[in-house]
């Protein structure tokens, strides 16, 4: 009896030391989220309303001189540029972020992996050791890029990304990443970010005439790596925000979860002391019974 009550006694103190830890990581996470979601959400229009005039640029532009990365070719090489997290304990965002990159590899790219024509470049660790765990290609070029969070670290893996791309090295690329939307929701997202997409016309629409100063091509030149610099940029703060979210809403269930496993074991524990003094009492009765008999 003096056993059992020993191992609940251990049990408890190590789920209370358990509970101080993810209520520390609750509150780490909780501060690092506000400066994240500041961050996603003042950059969010700027990007999205970026996008929708690159695209609008390239939709009316097809066939003109200086669009390399609209160009549309026939894909036989394939980039994923997967967007995971240095650090565990996120709940299941790293997971659904790998398991949406490895459906797209299967559902939408199977024959090009088959033919080993798909390359992931991983942004976060977890997602390198992920991959190259099973044996894809994956780059740790750019593995690291959230120890030091940085437009300008970002720009260089879109730059790399769109030289590639203009050098025939991949046909398309594409972004695998969690959008954020609030602490507790993420929605996962597959995004084109090579070729520039084109914004679909519809039928009997007539096509937009705009007024280009100074001339197209040196805008189109200048605007463009700008732009997609931005679009990469904001999906890498929408996964940072929402691992920040992710892991502060697993902390507090862990929390919650350690508070009802606290609750059962004390009352295991009261239940066992007590059945413990009723056994010694009962001892001395029958003891004292026994010597005046």
């Amino acid at each position: 009896m003096a056993g059992q009550l020993k191992e609940v006694r251990n049990r408890i103190k190590s789920v209370q030391s358990t509970q101080q830890i993810t209520k520390a990581m609750k509150m780490v996470s909780a501060a690092k989220l506000r400066r994240a979601q500041d961050a996603i959400q003042q950059m969010r229009p700027y990007a999205q309303k970026l996008q929708e005039l690159l695209s609008n640029i390239v939709s009316n532009s097809e066939g003109e001189a200086g669009m390399a990365l609209a160009a549309e070719r026939p894909v036989e090489k394939v980039l994923l540029i997967v967007i995971t997290s240095d650090r565990g304990l996120a709940g299941a965002f790293n997971a659904n972020t790998i398991k949406l990159a490895k459906s797209t590899i299967v559902e939408k790219y199977a024959e090009q992996h088959r033919r080993g024509n798909v390359t992931v470049w991983n942004i976060g660790k977890k997602g390198y050791e992920h991959f190259i765990k099973l044996n894809y290609k994956a780059d740790p070029t750019f593995r690291d890029l959230f120890l030091n969070l940085k437009y300008e670290n970002v720009q260089q893996a879109s730059l790399a990304a769109m030289k590639a791309f203009e050098e025939k090295q991949f046909d398309v690329v594409e972004l695998v990443y969690s959008q954020f939307k609030n602490a507790a929701t993420q929605k996962f997202e597959l995004e084109r970010f090579l070729p520039i997409p084109k914004v679909q016309k519809k039928a009997g629409a007539t096509k937009a005439d705009f007024i280009y100063d100074p001339n197209k091509e040196l805008l189109i030149a200048e605007l463009m790596p700008k732009i997609l610099n931005t679009q990469l940029f904001k999906a890498v703060l929408d996964s940072n925000a929402s691992e920040h979210g992710a892991r502060m809403t697993a902390m507090d269930k862990a929390s919650t979860n350690a508070n009802e496993m606290l609750r059962a074991l004390k009352i295991s524990y009261n239940r066992a002391r007590q059945a413990a003094i009723t056994t010694e009492l009962t001892e001395i009765v029958s003891g004292a019974a026994a010597l005046q008999g």
